[in-house]
């Protein structure tokens, strides 16, 4: 089991900035990729961002690539989301999720509100 605590959220003006951040801990020696999803209230969860365990790959979606970024501290074992230009739009909770070598993103994070005010 991995667990993911992620933290950062918050209220910003729209045009603003926010780095949300995703410690795991437990089993991550299973893990072979980590993602951000987010999910607005009334709305489908949407995949966000993905990197791989060693941080060599990353896939940004084409909703928000040019604005956020992905990286990760191997050091820390924490994942990070850098979030630019943000738009009312963003305004969701955002959740860090794990997927294991061979299979789905079955470790999720508790999440985190960010809220973009026009």
């Amino acid at each position: 089991q991995v667990q993911l605590v992620e933290s950062g959220g918050g209220l910003v003006q729209a045009g603003g900035s926010l780095r949300l951040s995703c410690a795991a801990s437990g089993r991550t020696f299973s893990v072979s990729a980590m993602g951000w999803f987010r999910q607005a209230p009334g709305k489908e969860r949407e995949f966000v961002a993905t990197i791989s365990w060693s941080g060599s790959t990353t896939y940004i979606a084409d909703s928000v690539k040019g604005r956020f970024i992905i990286s990760r501290d191997n050091a820390k074992n924490t994942v990070y989301l850098q979030m630019n230009s943000l738009k009312p739009e963003d305004t969701a909770a955002y959740y860090c999720a794990a997927r294991r070598t061979g299979g789905s993103y079955d470790s999720w994070g508790q999440g985190t509100q960010v809220t973009v005010s026009s």
